[in-house]
């Protein structure tokens, strides 16, 4: 903040008479409440909008990312990824404080089994929008390792079984509070399709490749699961799979787990950005799975697919707004710490209109995040909108940063380039921006048609 009766260049002092700051203490009082000029930080003004719930969730995970994330996040973002199936020490610690601390068990299911508030749980996205841009705002690797058990354990939830919820989510809930791992996994990928298995059209035409053949007592699956987050490490992973001789209408949600014979991670990709973050490939050679690990019935996994990306995709939006708000302060500190002809960059009326646009563009995203998460059900074309514009312009914001810092954007130390290669991907993954824009279109295709008759 700017201390009373400093300015930067071009621009008054707060105690200045022509300052808003100053002049609106000369309103009536009725005035002075439908006007402000209150000396708040950018979080504090938007944590202010929050309901007190969700504020306070927002402060807790504001400090757990400032000081359990931010200490590892560069260095976890440049070490190679260990074997599959290992954890880096580093990353379990990082993951096991997450779990003490109640950010792992916080999804829906309150205390004792679990640890979410039962007034955030009112807005069940809300929550999850919050933590979500302060873990990615601290590193989109760590974030994306903490946030993918969410997405692997929404079939669950959303399938309103509540004895898959007791004998799966509730038995890891108490193993994580305990500060032992237990990741999730969502696994719908195939090695030749990514669209395909999130958007209908495409789903229409393809032939599956992950099949589950009947056995005595249960179903044999094989084939293949790629770009899975987290796979290789999960405990418990919703796999995704077609019938045999069956298409895409028939797949079905099967509960995996690590240990099961003929369940294997092959391989982990090298990836531009989220790298803390292990992405694997899976192997099913013919792994038994029971009946008793069917979540939501037989031929019902589409259904759970498409809305557990509706749900997801909300949250996805809430990464970009925390990519582009690390973008922003990485922009900002650099302009305020590089002198120009003896003074800070910031004082220059160029820099100052880029650092506003940015300002901006991370208020205005924000704003469709928690307007759209506040009153949200799943509705494919709000999820949709939301994702792809918000990672969009989470992209120029980081685009916009890295051309104010020059050739130290390039620096991994400055963490500008970081947060550009981190809010690239959710670009790509949870259906590309084109899939999504499709998705828009779908949703409001009967509107669309009823304008084309004659």
């Amino acid at each position: 903040m700017i201390a009373n009766g400093q300015a930067l260049d071009g621009l008054l002092a707060p105690s200045d008479p022509l300052s808003t700051r100053t002049a609106f203490k000369k309103l009536n009082p009725l005035g002075r409440t439908v006007v402000s000029s209150t000396p708040k930080t950018l979080w504090e003004q938007d944590t202010a909008e929050l309901p007190g719930s969700l504020a306070k969730l927002r402060r807790r995970a504001r400090d757990f990312a400032d000081k359990v994330l931010v200490p590892a996040a560069l260095e976890l973002d440049v070490t190679p990824q260990p074997p599959v199936g290992q954890w880096n020490p580093r990353l379990r610690e990082v993951v096991s404080t997450a779990g003490r601390q109640g950010f792992m068990t916080d999804f829906v299911v309150p205390p004792p089994l679990g640890t979410a508030v039962v007034r955030a749980s009112l807005y069940p996205v809300w929550p999850i929008v919050v933590k979500i841009e302060e873990f990615s705002r601290a590193c989109g690797g760590l974030m994306l390792t903490l946030m993918v058990p969410v997405l692997g354990q929404c079939p669950f939830v959303l399938s309103g079984d509540v004895n898959a919820i007791r004998r799966f989510l509730l038995p890891a809930f108490r193993e994580i509070k305990t500060g032992e791992p237990h990741p999730f996994s969502f696994a719908i990928t195939e090695p030749a399709a990514g669209s395909d298995v999130e958007e209908g059209h495409g789903a229409s035409v393809y032939t599956p490749g992950l099949i589950a053949r009947r056995a005595n007592g249960g179903w044999l699956l094989r084939g293949r699961k790629r770009f899975i987050g987290g796979g290789d490490l999960s405990k418990t992973l919703t796999v995704f799979a077609a019938l045999d001789g069956e298409g895409m209408e028939s797949w079905t949600c099967f509960v995996v787990q690590r240990g099961m014979a003929g369940f294997r991670p092959v391989r982990k990709e090298l990836k531009m950005g989220m790298r803390a973050s292990g992405t694997a490939e899976l192997e099913f050679n013919d792994v038994f799975v029971p009946d008793t690990h069917i979540v939501g019935g037989l031929r019902k996994g589409w259904a759970l697919n498409r809305a557990t990306l509706n749900f997801s995709r909300i949250p996805v939006a809430g990464m970009g707004v925390g990519f582009a708000r690390a973008a922003l302060e990485a922009a900002l500190e650099f302009a305020c710490s590089t002198t120009l002809a003896g003074k800070p960059l910031v004082n220059y009326q160029e820099v100052q209109l880029m650092l506003a646009q940015m300002v901006a563009e991370t208020k205005a995203i924000r704003a469709m995040v928690w307007h759209h998460a506040r009153t949200f059900t799943p509705r494919q074309s709000v999820a949709s909108m939301s994702k792809l514009y918000c990672t969009d312009r989470s992209l120029e914001v980081c685009n916009m940063a890295m051309d104010l810092m020059g050739n130290h954007s390039l620096l991994h130390a400055n963490r500008a380039e970081k947060a550009f290669r981190d809010a690239r991907l959710p670009i790509i993954f949870e259906g590309t921006n084109q899939i999504n824009r499709l998705a828009v279109i779908e949703d409001i295709q009967e509107e669309v048609l009823a304008k084309c008759q004659p």
